[in-house]
């Protein structure tokens, strides 16, 4: 008899969770659609500044970059989807310097991790919200970020504030005997005074 009532009540609890499950579809048929009809949308789509799609290294108007090619990037990926590759070059002073020559990176391979923004000490690299990256060839994966013909951004030295120079200052007259000369006799002229009232 027991397990005929549990038979029971299970059909009931299915027929009670059936009815729920309905009720919410029935409201969502006649709920507003928010559908994004992309690509349609391309003029108003609002992609978030926090959305990661494209790592870039910017440049300024004189093509200059911020990278340095310490590498730590390529060292942080936990994929090796990061290639830096280096050169030395000449400076003006005649020393060899370690100098940017290629930053790969391949889009395919890529896990959006962000640990190589994170851990980029100069702040060179970026992730856009550029999330278009479709190709037909899986070559075309492999960007090179650095652009032909750029350089490492030069840091502008500060002007050190000239601090001023202290001002000497006067010596403090030393007390002489002569000032307390007065005092005295005016304290002996006082004393008088009040003898003579008396």
């Amino acid at each position: 008899m027991s397990s005929f009532l549990k038979y029971i009540s299970g059909i009931y609890t299915a027929l009670k969770s059936l009815l729920i499950g309905l009720t919410v579809t029935w409201k969502e048929l006649w709920t507003k659609k928010v559908t994004m009809q992309y690509p349609e949308n391309r003029e108003t789509l609002v992609i978030s500044d926090r959305w990661r799609a494209e790592l870039i290294m910017p440049h300024d108007d004189n093509n200059e970059h911020a990278c340095t090619a310490c590498g730590i990037c390529m060292m942080n990926c936990p994929n090796g989807t990061i290639n830096v590759i280096s050169k030395m070059v000449e400076t003006e002073e005649g020393k060899q310097k370690k100098a940017l020559d290629k930053h790969i990176w391949d889009y395919g391979m890529c896990t959006y991790c962000n640990l190589c923004v994170i851990t980029c000490p100069s702040d060179a690299i970026i992730f856009s919200n550029d999330f278009e990256g479709a190709v037909y060839n899986r070559e075309k994966l492999v960007h090179q970020l650095n652009k032909e013909g750029s350089k490492l951004r030069e840091k502008k030295k500060e002007p050190v504030a000239a601090t001023p120079k202290p001002q000497p200052t006067a010596p403090k007259e030393p007390v002489t005997q002569k000032d307390e000369a007065p005092k005295a006799s005016n304290d002996a002229t006082d004393k008088a005074e009040n003898k003579t009232d008396l």
